[in-house]
């Protein structure tokens, strides 16, 4: 005769609890292999990104795999210069958030915070820092904003000239099944100027907008005009 307990378990699992058990499976299914939210805890990407948003990852932006694993069954697309992306750092595995600025076969090399791909200098054009009035806090004055001009890709970066950082490498040559990543934040990004390229099977997805947003430096108070606007 079982235990009181036990029927109990039985009742339950025969009740409703196969039931949750599908529920939960589909539910994180569904974040592992379809879409997810990051939540960005650096300013490795301002002024496009800031601390404090969650953003929404599109994760069959690129192919389709194997759910809780990095296994592909299959690609349709491949990252581009200027997109979005997040991906696993091939450092320590930590969820990571950069754009695509070199992807495979492309020489990629910088000149005083200028990029130059394949030969050729990227544009740029000063924008005005009260353009980005609704961050918080705001670009400080010793920060440059510029309009980055990556193959038609038009977005922010920001620029720290008095903060040490690389501003000029390369040229390297990205190789096959790997891209190069930097953050708009030039000059206060990690990225692969200091880990290298990133291979292909670590790409999560492709970031497309800011679902919300909290400002983590003022007691998580929201950030209203951010919510749901798209990334650039």
């Amino acid at each position: 005769m079982l235990p009181s307990w036990k029927k109990h378990l039985k009742r339950f699992w025969k009740g409703c609890g196969y039931a949750l058990l599908v529920s939960f499976i589909i539910a994180t299914s569904f974040k592992s292999v379809i879409a997810d939210w990051n939540v960005v805890p650096t300013g490795s990407m301002r002024p496009t990104i800031v601390e404090g948003d969650r953003i929404f990852i599109n994760k069959l932006a690129y192919d389709l795999k194997v759910p809780y694993t990095t296994l592909h069954i299959a690609a349709w697309d491949a990252p581009r210069a200027g997109e979005i992306v997040v991906f696993n750092s091939p450092v320590d595995g930590r969820r990571l958030v950069k754009r695509v600025v070199g992807v495979p076969g492309d020489i990629v090399s910088m000149v005083d915070n200028r990029l130059i791909i394949n030969g050729r200098a990227i544009t740029y054009v000063p924008i005005d820092p009260s353009v980005f009035s609704n961050l918080s806090p705001p670009p400080g004055s010793d920060q440059i904003a510029l309009m980055e001009n990556l193959w038609g890709s038009h977005h922010p970066v920001m620029l720290t000239p008095r903060t040490p950082s690389m501003t000029s490498f390369g040229p390297a040559v990205v190789p096959d099944g790997h891209y190069f990543m930097m953050g708009d934040n030039r000059d206060n990004s990690a990225d692969s100027r200091f880990f290298g390229f990133v291979a292909r099977d670590r790409i999560v997805g492709r970031a497309t907008a800011v679902v919300i947003s909290f400002n983590i430096l003022d007691r998580y108070q929201p950030r209203w005009k951010r919510f749901f606007t798209g990334l650039p």
